[in-house]
């Protein structure tokens, strides 16, 4: 999002009253993880949802494989997978940003429970900042929820 973007504001009708919303987040850059989670619990409280954890990982390659054991366990009808990976001077970042996403997808198709990414894919830790703001700002972890409920109730109307 550009600087003087607004976030996006949930649809009137966004309301997730009765949703269980899976939470899981990476340790690895917990400082910013920590932000996303305040994100993720106002936009909890911003639809009515409950969570579900938040399950911690090591990092953002090990996502996936607690999203779907969420996924699996009856217990979520949508997850917010949350987590960072700054660009450093190897490969590693590609690796690690792609298995994440690839993993994530594969887990919603799989399961058919939605997933919505709260992973911020950064070249640095001022970008990571900037997308795990406080109330009112942008952030990733609050507008990955709205994201969650969304597809969760499209998921419930079409079963």
């Amino acid at each position: 999002m550009a600087s003087g973007d607004k976030r996006p504001n949930p649809p009137v009708e966004l309301d997730g009253s009765g949703l269980r919303i899976g939470v899981v987040r990476a340790e690895w850059n917990s400082s910013v993880v920590d932000r996303l989670i305040a994100g993720v619990r106002r936009g909890l409280a911003m639809t009515s949802s409950s969570i579900v954890g938040p399950l911690s990982v090591p990092g953002c390659f090990e996502l996936p494989l607690a999203c779907r054991a969420l996924a699996l366990s009856g217990k979520v009808d949508a997850i917010v997978a949350n987590g960072v990976v700054i660009r450093g001077e190897t490969t590693h970042y590609e690796l690690v940003s792609e298995a994440a996403a690839s993993g994530i997808q594969s887990v919603q198709l799989e399961t058919g429970i939605p997933i919505a990414f709260g992973v911020l894919t950064v070249e640095s830790l001022e970008q990571a900042l900037e997308r795990s703001e406080g109330e009112g700002q942008h952030n990733v972890g609050e507008e990955a929820v709205l994201a969650s409920v969304q597809m969760a109730r499209l998921m419930e109307a079409h079963r």
